[in-house]
């Protein structure tokens, strides 16, 4: 007991700051979804849809860079110095950037067309198109600024990134609402206003923690941007190998919610609204299990660098149940009060009457699907401390791909239920991917993936 406990206090130290950075980092977005619900319904659903697709991008590009946590993670697990295999792992995720950045600027630029092709109004595609223009051009900081989390979450100090993501909260909220609606003699820019103040925080977030781990004592010593022009080709292949699935597995569920969005569209810019509440309200939610399977994949990696296969199932069973039991606690609160959690993205008069009730209708599904959620984030974690990878791509692509969004289209427009026929599909897919996760988990020695060399 002695060793769980010990697990416990270990998982929760590491955990904490992760969840309240990701906590921290989703309310940056969610008060630009907030103010920007301000100037509209039609509004909000041409940013939602914009940023929608913008969302499954940045994933498939995050999970490459996820990839550098177990890496980091196992080679301090195998010698705690691992100052120069560190810093390789860090530059690898640096040329990873410079290469993907460029044409996914490209592609964001001309957003309106692509939401013209998925069906979507001129009034719409145009809007969303006004806004990316203006966000699109943080993703480079917001990237960077991930790299760097990483590598201070595999030396085990995630809390410097927390602050900077609540003193993130207060600066984007001044800047959007300044830029959005015309404060302190800036011009009132609307959507457009809301895109330059997120990249505006992003780009002094970035700059505030590189200057701080190139100060710290204990991360100046890896020398993480020393000769960074010099391209480690072994290094970035082997990142790229063991991220691109993990990046195409995000991309695979961000993309189910991103279509689930479209098909909102084809509804009506009412339901794209609710969508967007609901699945905000989601995201809050889901923010503690991600930063619970970010830790599981620190403490696995690092049990798997010292070949402690007990310590490999104290870690990932200690993150799996905190996070599923607090996913159960808040499937109570959405099931209990969903119409005052909607009426706090949007105000409650007869104008929105319709929003706000196909929102309700969206959060009370919501509720139901908070367990599974919690588990197949947690599960993807565990295994992705084992390295293991591909196995999770394909459970991503049956689940969220062939279950649900077969049963959410299926639903909507062969049964007539509409947006509530989406959330169920949603709420399908990630139930089969949490149920295969976790079987791979268990079968994780019979599998061998406790035995793998990963020097």
């Amino acid at each position: 007991m002695a060793a769980w406990r010990d697990e416990l206090r270990a998982t929760l130290a590491l955990a904490w700051p992760l969840i309240l950075a990701n906590l921290t980092q989703q309310l940056i977005q969610a008060t630009d979804i907030l103010l920007m619900g301000r100037l509209g319904a039609t509004q909000l659903a041409a940013a939602t849809l914009a940023l929608n697709l913008t969302f499954t991008f940045n994933l498939m590009m995050l999970g490459l860079l996820i990839a550098s946590s177990p890496m980091m993670a196992t080679a301090l697990g195998q010698r705690f110095n691992a100052v120069r295999d560190v810093r390789r792992t860090f530059r690898a995720g640096l040329w990873l950037l410079l290469f993907m950045l460029p044409p996914y600027w490209l592609i964001l630029w001309h957003v309106g067309d692509l939401m013209r092709v998925f069906g979507q109004s001129e009034e719409l595609a145009s809007q969303g198109q006004t806004f990316l223009r203006a966000y699109m051009w943080c993703t480079a900081p917001w990237l960077l600024f991930q790299l760097l989390r990483n590598f201070v979450s595999a030396l085990e100090r995630p809390r410097i990134v927390l602050w900077l993501s609540l003193a993130g909260i207060a600066l984007n909220a001044l800047l959007s609402w300044s830029l959005i609606f015309g404060h302190f003699g800036l011009p009132a820019l609307g959507l457009r206003g809301g895109g330059i103040g997120s990249t505006l925080t992003w780009l002094i977030m970035c700059g505030a923690l590189v200057a701080l781990v190139s100060a710290d004592r204990q991360f100046r010593r890896f020398h993480l941007f020393g000769h960074w022009w010099r391209f480690d080709a072994q290094r970035t292949l082997a990142l790229v190998k063991l991220g691109w699935p993990i990046g195409l597995t995000m991309a695979l569920e961000m993309g189910v919610f991103a279509l689930a969005a479209y098909f909102m569209g084809w509804i009506g810019a009412p339901a794209v609204a609710a969508h967007a509440i609901a699945l905000q309200l989601a995201a809050l939610t889901f923010m503690v299990p991600l930063g619970l399977g970010q830790a599981a994949t620190v403490r696995v990696g690092l049990a798997l660098g010292r070949k402690d296969r007990p310590g490999i199932a104290r870690a990932g069973w200690t993150a799996w149940v905190l996070g599923v039991g607090f996913m159960g606690a808040m499937a109570l609160v959405m099931w209990a009060i969903p119409r005052q959690l909607v009426t706090l993205f949007l105000n409650d008069v007869p104008a929105n009457a319709l929003v706000i009730a196909l929102a309700v209708s969206f959060l009370r599904i919501a509720a139901a699907f908070q367990l599974v959620d919690g588990a197949q984030v947690i599960g993807a974690g565990m295994l992705r401390g084992l390295h293991d990878t591909r196995w999770p791509l394909m459970f991503a692509l049956v689940g969220y791909w062939v279950v649900g969004l077969g049963i959410g289209a299926w639903l909507a427009f062969a049964r007539d239920w509409k947006g509530v026929g989406i959330w169920v599909g949603l709420a399908s897919g990630l139930a089969a991917v949490a149920a295969l996760m976790l079987a791979r988990w268990i079968l994780r020695d019979r599998l061998g993936l406790t035995r793998r060399d990963h020097a």
